[in-house]
Protein backbone atom coordinates (compact mmCIF):
# COMPACT_ATOMS: atom_id res chain seq x y z
CA UNK A 1 0.00 0.00 0.00
CA UNK A 2 0.91 3.21 -1.02
CA UNK A 3 2.81 4.80 2.06
CA UNK A 4 1.73 8.38 1.14
CA UNK A 5 -1.91 7.59 0.84
CA UNK A 6 -4.26 9.92 0.85
CA UNK A 7 -7.53 10.15 2.71
CA UNK A 8 -11.09 10.06 0.55
CA UNK A 9 -12.21 13.01 -0.82
CA UNK A 10 -14.22 15.31 1.37
CA UNK A 11 -17.04 15.95 0.51
CA UNK A 12 -18.19 11.86 -0.62
CA UNK A 13 -21.40 11.08 -1.90
CA UNK A 14 -21.80 7.24 -2.89
CA UNK A 15 -22.75 6.30 -6.15
CA UNK A 16 -26.59 6.63 -6.50
CA UNK A 17 -27.19 2.60 -7.93
CA UNK A 18 -25.82 1.65 -4.42
CA UNK A 19 -28.35 4.38 -2.29
CA UNK A 20 -31.42 2.24 -0.92
CA UNK A 21 -33.58 5.84 -1.33
CA UNK A 22 -32.34 9.45 -1.67
CA UNK A 23 -30.05 10.89 0.35
CA UNK A 24 -32.01 12.59 3.32
CA UNK A 25 -31.66 16.57 3.54
CA UNK A 26 -30.77 18.54 5.75
CA UNK A 27 -33.70 19.60 7.20
CA UNK A 28 -34.70 16.30 7.89
CA UNK A 29 -31.83 15.26 9.62
CA UNK A 30 -32.17 18.34 11.97
CA UNK A 31 -36.16 17.40 12.57
CA UNK A 32 -35.53 13.69 12.93
CA UNK A 33 -37.13 12.62 16.32
CA UNK A 34 -35.56 9.31 16.12
CA UNK A 35 -33.18 10.69 18.11
CA UNK A 36 -30.08 7.39 19.08
CA UNK A 37 -27.48 9.91 21.28
CA UNK A 38 -26.89 13.16 21.59
CA UNK A 39 -23.83 15.16 23.62
CA UNK A 40 -22.27 18.49 23.47
CA UNK A 41 -21.66 19.33 19.40
CA UNK A 42 -22.92 16.04 18.38
CA UNK A 43 -25.75 14.13 17.29
CA UNK A 44 -26.93 10.79 16.41
CA UNK A 45 -30.30 10.52 14.43
CA UNK A 46 -32.12 7.83 12.31
CA UNK A 47 -33.89 8.92 9.27
CA UNK A 48 -36.26 6.80 7.87
CA UNK A 49 -35.72 3.11 7.54
CA UNK A 50 -32.63 3.43 5.76
CA UNK A 51 -30.46 6.19 7.18
CA UNK A 52 -28.18 6.70 10.68
CA UNK A 53 -26.77 10.40 10.59
CA UNK A 54 -24.05 11.41 12.95
CA UNK A 55 -23.60 15.29 12.79
CA UNK A 56 -22.22 18.19 14.65
CA UNK A 57 -19.95 20.84 15.16
CA UNK A 58 -18.07 17.97 17.25
CA UNK A 59 -18.01 15.22 14.40
CA UNK A 60 -14.85 14.54 12.71
CA UNK A 61 -14.66 14.06 8.97
CA UNK A 62 -11.91 11.37 9.38
CA UNK A 63 -14.30 8.97 11.38
CA UNK A 64 -16.01 8.75 7.94
CA UNK A 65 -12.67 8.99 6.11
CA UNK A 66 -11.46 5.66 8.01
CA UNK A 67 -15.03 3.35 7.57
CA UNK A 68 -14.37 3.75 3.65
CA UNK A 69 -10.96 3.01 4.39
CA UNK A 70 -11.61 -0.40 6.16
CA UNK A 71 -14.20 -0.90 3.79
CA UNK A 72 -11.98 -0.46 0.41
CA UNK A 73 -9.16 -2.47 2.37
CA UNK A 74 -10.62 -4.99 4.10
CA UNK A 75 -13.49 -7.80 4.74
CA UNK A 76 -14.34 -5.99 8.05
CA UNK A 77 -18.00 -5.45 8.64
CA UNK A 78 -18.58 -1.65 8.86
CA UNK A 79 -21.76 0.79 7.85
CA UNK A 80 -21.86 1.36 4.46
CA UNK A 81 -20.90 4.84 4.05
CA UNK A 82 -23.26 6.74 1.75
CA UNK A 83 -22.42 10.76 2.30
CA UNK A 84 -19.57 12.66 3.87
CA UNK A 85 -19.83 16.46 3.70
CA UNK A 86 -19.71 20.05 5.68
CA UNK A 87 -22.35 22.91 6.11
CA UNK A 88 -21.77 26.39 7.02
CA UNK A 89 -23.99 27.72 8.62
CA UNK A 90 -23.77 31.54 9.28
CA UNK A 91 -22.57 32.43 12.22
CA UNK A 92 -20.73 29.90 13.20
CA UNK A 93 -16.80 29.63 13.60
CA UNK A 94 -16.59 25.76 12.73
CA UNK A 95 -18.86 23.82 10.08
CA UNK A 96 -21.31 21.23 10.86
CA UNK A 97 -20.34 17.80 10.01
CA UNK A 98 -22.58 14.97 8.55
CA UNK A 99 -21.69 11.35 8.32
CA UNK A 100 -24.69 9.76 6.57
CA UNK A 101 -24.13 6.36 7.13
CA UNK A 102 -26.55 2.56 6.98
CA UNK A 103 -28.70 1.91 9.54
CA UNK A 104 -27.92 -1.71 11.00
CA UNK A 105 -30.83 -3.34 12.58
CA UNK A 106 -29.38 -5.48 15.71
CA UNK A 107 -29.00 -4.75 19.30
CA UNK A 108 -25.73 -3.28 20.77
CA UNK A 109 -23.24 -5.58 22.63
CA UNK A 110 -23.74 -3.19 25.64
CA UNK A 111 -27.27 -4.09 26.25
CA UNK A 112 -27.11 -7.67 24.86
CA UNK A 113 -24.34 -8.85 26.03
CA UNK A 114 -25.96 -9.90 29.50
CA UNK A 115 -28.85 -12.12 27.55
CA UNK A 116 -26.07 -14.07 25.45
CA UNK A 117 -25.31 -18.04 26.55
CA UNK A 118 -21.42 -19.11 26.80
CA UNK A 119 -22.15 -20.99 23.02
CA UNK A 120 -23.19 -17.46 21.68
CA UNK A 121 -20.87 -15.43 23.00
CA UNK A 122 -18.09 -17.85 21.89
CA UNK A 123 -19.29 -17.43 18.54
CA UNK A 124 -19.53 -13.62 19.11
CA UNK A 125 -15.92 -13.44 20.17
CA UNK A 126 -14.84 -15.41 17.09
CA UNK A 127 -16.29 -13.64 14.50
CA UNK A 128 -14.93 -10.51 16.39
CA UNK A 129 -11.27 -12.28 16.00
CA UNK A 130 -11.76 -12.76 12.53
CA UNK A 131 -12.83 -8.97 11.92
CA UNK A 132 -9.16 -7.75 13.94
CA UNK A 133 -7.27 -9.82 12.03
CA UNK A 134 -8.36 -9.00 9.18
CA UNK A 135 -8.17 -4.98 10.12
CA UNK A 136 -4.38 -5.97 11.14
CA UNK A 137 -3.78 -7.55 7.93
CA UNK A 138 -3.94 -4.28 6.10
CA UNK A 139 -0.38 -3.21 5.41
CA UNK A 140 0.98 -0.74 7.69
CA UNK A 141 2.10 3.37 6.30
CA UNK A 142 5.35 2.97 8.50
CA UNK A 143 4.61 5.85 10.78
CA UNK A 144 1.91 6.12 14.24
CA UNK A 145 -1.09 8.12 13.80
CA UNK A 146 -4.24 8.89 11.62
CA UNK A 147 -5.04 8.44 7.83
CA UNK A 148 -3.00 10.31 5.72
CA UNK A 149 -0.42 11.27 8.30
CA UNK A 150 -3.33 13.12 10.57
CA UNK A 151 -2.65 13.55 14.48
CA UNK A 152 -4.11 10.92 16.65
CA UNK A 153 -7.95 11.29 17.75
CA UNK A 154 -7.47 9.81 21.09
CA UNK A 155 -7.82 11.37 24.66
CA UNK A 156 -4.24 9.89 25.69
CA UNK A 157 -2.91 12.55 23.13
CA UNK A 158 -5.22 15.55 23.45
CA UNK A 159 -4.36 19.04 24.79
CA UNK A 160 -6.43 22.87 24.45
CA UNK A 161 -3.11 24.24 24.60
CA UNK A 162 -2.71 24.68 20.42
CA UNK A 163 1.65 25.01 21.14
CA UNK A 164 1.75 21.44 22.33
CA UNK A 165 -0.93 19.76 20.45
CA UNK A 166 1.22 18.86 17.63
CA UNK A 167 4.13 17.78 19.78
CA UNK A 168 1.42 15.72 21.63
CA UNK A 169 -0.60 14.18 19.09
CA UNK A 170 1.30 13.20 16.23
CA UNK A 171 2.09 11.78 13.83
CA UNK A 172 5.04 9.85 14.91
CA UNK A 173 7.62 8.32 12.84
CA UNK A 174 8.56 5.77 15.54
CA UNK A 175 7.26 4.06 18.44
CA UNK A 176 9.79 5.89 20.78
CA UNK A 177 8.68 9.23 19.94
CA UNK A 178 5.39 8.45 20.38
CA UNK A 179 6.09 7.03 23.95
CA UNK A 180 8.33 10.50 24.23
CA UNK A 181 4.90 12.66 23.95
CA UNK A 182 3.30 10.34 26.19
CA UNK A 183 5.52 11.12 28.86
CA UNK A 184 6.13 15.11 27.15
CA UNK A 185 2.40 15.14 28.12
CA UNK A 186 2.54 13.81 31.54
CA UNK A 187 5.54 16.24 32.44
CA UNK A 188 3.27 18.97 31.41
CA UNK A 189 -0.31 17.88 33.01
CA UNK A 190 1.04 16.85 36.05
CA UNK A 191 4.05 19.08 36.43
CA UNK A 192 5.87 16.02 38.11
CA UNK A 193 9.35 16.06 37.37
CA UNK A 194 11.05 13.26 38.36
CA UNK A 195 8.58 10.55 37.70
CA UNK A 196 8.90 12.19 34.21
CA UNK A 197 12.04 11.48 34.23
CA UNK A 198 11.38 7.53 35.74
CA UNK A 199 9.31 7.45 32.49
CA UNK A 200 11.08 8.56 30.25
CA UNK A 201 14.21 6.51 31.28
CA UNK A 202 12.03 3.21 31.37
CA UNK A 203 9.13 3.34 29.00
CA UNK A 204 11.69 2.98 25.73
CA UNK A 205 13.13 -0.04 27.23
CA UNK A 206 9.98 -1.54 28.93
CA UNK A 207 8.03 -1.22 25.36
CA UNK A 208 9.63 -1.31 22.30
CA UNK A 209 9.71 -3.48 18.90
CA UNK A 210 5.83 -3.30 18.11
CA UNK A 211 5.05 -2.22 14.44
CA UNK A 212 2.26 0.12 13.97
CA UNK A 213 -1.09 -1.60 12.76
CA UNK A 214 -4.59 -0.53 11.94
CA UNK A 215 -6.32 -0.12 15.05
CA UNK A 216 -10.17 0.98 15.58
CA UNK A 217 -9.27 2.56 18.72
CA UNK A 218 -12.65 2.45 21.03
CA UNK A 219 -13.47 -1.27 20.89
CA UNK A 220 -16.29 -0.91 23.47
CA UNK A 221 -19.43 -3.13 23.65
CA UNK A 222 -21.47 -0.35 22.91
CA UNK A 223 -19.78 -0.09 19.33
CA UNK A 224 -20.42 -3.72 18.28
CA UNK A 225 -24.07 -4.27 16.81
CA UNK A 226 -24.95 -8.00 16.88
CA UNK A 227 -27.93 -8.75 13.76
CA UNK A 228 -30.47 -11.06 14.39
CA UNK A 229 -28.68 -13.56 11.91
CA UNK A 230 -25.81 -13.49 14.34
CA UNK A 231 -22.99 -11.45 13.16
CA UNK A 232 -21.74 -8.45 13.98
CA UNK A 233 -21.12 -4.60 12.88
CA UNK A 234 -18.30 -2.82 14.19
CA UNK A 235 -19.58 0.96 14.39
CA UNK A 236 -17.93 4.37 15.43
CA UNK A 237 -14.53 4.42 14.02
CA UNK A 238 -13.67 8.24 14.62
CA UNK A 239 -10.46 7.16 16.96
CA UNK A 240 -8.88 4.51 14.32
CA UNK A 241 -5.63 5.17 13.31
CA UNK A 242 -1.96 3.22 13.03
CA UNK A 243 -1.31 2.69 16.67
CA UNK A 244 1.41 0.00 18.33
CA UNK A 245 -0.09 -3.49 18.37
CA UNK A 246 -0.82 -3.39 21.83
CA UNK A 247 -2.91 -0.47 21.88
CA UNK A 248 -6.14 -2.18 20.85
CA UNK A 249 -5.57 -4.56 23.65
CA UNK A 250 -4.44 -1.99 26.46
CA UNK A 251 -7.57 0.44 25.74
CA UNK A 252 -9.99 -2.34 25.58
CA UNK A 253 -9.04 -3.58 29.03
CA UNK A 254 -8.59 -0.26 30.40
CA UNK A 255 -12.19 0.53 29.67
CA UNK A 256 -13.31 -2.57 30.59
CA UNK A 257 -15.62 -1.96 33.76
CA UNK A 258 -15.25 -5.31 35.46
CA UNK A 259 -18.60 -5.59 36.17
CA UNK A 260 -19.28 -8.69 34.18
CA UNK A 261 -17.71 -11.23 32.15
CA UNK A 262 -16.31 -9.32 29.50
CA UNK A 263 -12.51 -9.18 30.74
CA UNK A 264 -12.46 -12.97 30.28
CA UNK A 265 -13.94 -12.53 26.77
CA UNK A 266 -11.57 -9.99 25.22
CA UNK A 267 -8.08 -12.05 25.29
CA UNK A 268 -10.48 -14.48 23.04
CA UNK A 269 -10.83 -11.17 20.52
CA UNK A 270 -7.40 -9.41 20.89
CA UNK A 271 -3.73 -11.23 21.58
CA UNK A 272 -3.07 -10.18 25.09
CA UNK A 273 -0.49 -7.38 26.44
CA UNK A 274 0.13 -8.06 29.84
CA UNK A 275 3.56 -5.79 30.19
CA UNK A 276 2.19 -3.50 28.09
CA UNK A 277 -1.03 -2.99 29.97
CA UNK A 278 0.17 -2.73 33.35
CA UNK A 279 2.41 0.31 32.20
CA UNK A 280 0.00 2.41 30.33
CA UNK A 281 -2.49 1.95 32.84
CA UNK A 282 -0.45 2.80 35.41
CA UNK A 283 0.38 6.23 33.21
CA UNK A 284 -3.68 6.80 31.87
CA UNK A 285 -4.72 6.79 35.38
CA UNK A 286 -2.72 9.38 36.46
CA UNK A 287 -3.24 11.34 33.28
CA UNK A 288 -6.87 11.25 33.61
Amino acid sequence: MDPNYTPPPHPFFAASDILPAPLPTIEEIATSQDILKASTGRRIVRVGPHFVVKYGMNVDVKEGQNMLFVRQNSAVPVPTLYALYSHHQEGKKRPTVYIVMENIAGESLESGWSSLDPTTKSDVARHLRQCFEQLRQIPSHGYFGGLGRQPFDDPVFWTDDEGFRRVFSGPFDSERQMLDAIVEKYRQTNHHYNKAEYYARVLPVAIENHDPVFTHGDFQRKNIVRKSDGTVVIIDWEAAAWYPSYWEYVITLYACRWNDDWQFWVPKILDEHLNEFGWMVMIFNELW
